[in-house]
């Protein structure tokens, strides 16, 4: 059983800076992911938005160009934890965050699309207030 949280979030002001952390576990010896992605929903109304990813084996990131600079997705292999780092927030970054946990060992290049990320953490709030 693959287990994913996400933690961190809160309410912040605009201009501020924020990291959310993502925690993944598995009860079992033989899971592996090929990737971690982080996502956003703005409204319940919206889709989910790809933010960026990173790909294990050799630590490649990609992280969108609407939040390239201001968004970045550093590790803690030791602690099996992801981050996003969020600078500079604006009152647009608010959302509900997910991170994922991609399988897809076959994809040439680092997944980006929901249905490449299996398991699914349950969301985190994080808003921005102008």
């Amino acid at each position: 059983q693959v287990q994913i949280g996400e933690s961190g979030g809160g309410v912040m002001h605009a201009g501020g800076s924020l990291r959310l952390s993502c925690v993944f576990s598995a009860h079992t010896f033989t899971f592996r992911s090929s990737a971690m992605g982080w996502f956003r929903r703005r409204t319940p109304y919206h889709e989910r938005e790809f933010l960026g990813a990173i790909r294990w084996s050799d630590r490649t990131t990609n992280v969108v160009d609407s939040v390239r600079g201001r968004f970045s997705i550093p590790v803690d292999s030791a602690e099996d934890t992801v981050y996003l780092e969020m600078n500079d927030l604006e009152a647009e970054d608010t959302a509900v965050y997910y991170c994922a946990a991609s399988t897809r060992f076959q994809l040439q290049r680092i997944p980006m699309f929901e249905t490449e990320f299996l398991y699914w953490g349950r969301g985190i709030q994080v808003t921005v207030s102008s």
